[in-house]
């Protein structure tokens, strides 16, 4: 994925701060490809010129919880609704079913692959994790991640698996490159 500059080891904390960053970058890097052509500025820029604050005061204007890299990786994902970046962008932050499903790969390469639940202790999270992440951080809403969920599932049944993808993410032996090829998978379908 492009916003990824590289894989970060599975021992190395990430914080919200992180993944909010390499979001935004991700995000920063699509919007020629979805904004419109006479559209020129960031969101950022549009949301400062309008209420006449200078961009850098407004992403540091709301109080921000410092907190150590591995309290957020851990703390409860209604939590995560708390950060900046939903503070900033409200009820959510539109992204299309390929943005989501890059996006969801990005959470898994920084906090890690996990079966068994949403998330493990340490952080790590399975798909359907990955994409609550992605909603409580306000980057899209139900009915994109449905919608995402939706072609990764159509990517197993092209290949004949009839369980949903939260259970196929959950059969023991899953690893993480499985996972990820499965969201690179959906990815492209969705695009083409």
């Amino acid at each position: 994925m492009a916003a990824s500059t590289a894989t970060r080891p599975a021992e190395l904390t990430v914080d919200a701060a992180t993944l909010i960053a390499d979001i935004e970058a991700y995000l920063a890097q699509q919007a020629p490809k979805t904004a419109h052509p006479l559209v020129t500025k960031t969101t950022a820029q549009l949301v400062a010129e309008a209420l006449a604050v200078p961009e850098a005061e407004l992403v540091t204007a709301a109080p921000v919880l410092q907190a150590p890299a591995r309290w957020w990786r851990i703390i409860p994902d209604w939590a995560l609704a708390l950060t900046p970046a939903r503070r900033l962008h409200g009820a959510g932050r539109p992204v299309t079913v390929q943005q989501h499903l890059e996006l969801t790969a990005l959470v898994l390469e920084q906090y890690g692959h996990h079966r068994g639940g949403l998330r493990s202790r340490g952080g790590a999270r399975c798909i359907l994790g990955a994409q609550a992440v992605l909603y409580r951080l306000g980057y899209g809403d139900e009915e994109t991640a449905e919608a995402a969920g939706q072609a990764m599932q159509n990517v197993l049944r092209r290949r004949g698996i009839e369980a949903d993808y939260h259970a196929w993410n959950d059969q023991p032996g899953r690893t993480q490159a499985e996972a990820l090829q499965l969201i690179r998978e959906a990815t492209q379908a969705s695009n083409g």
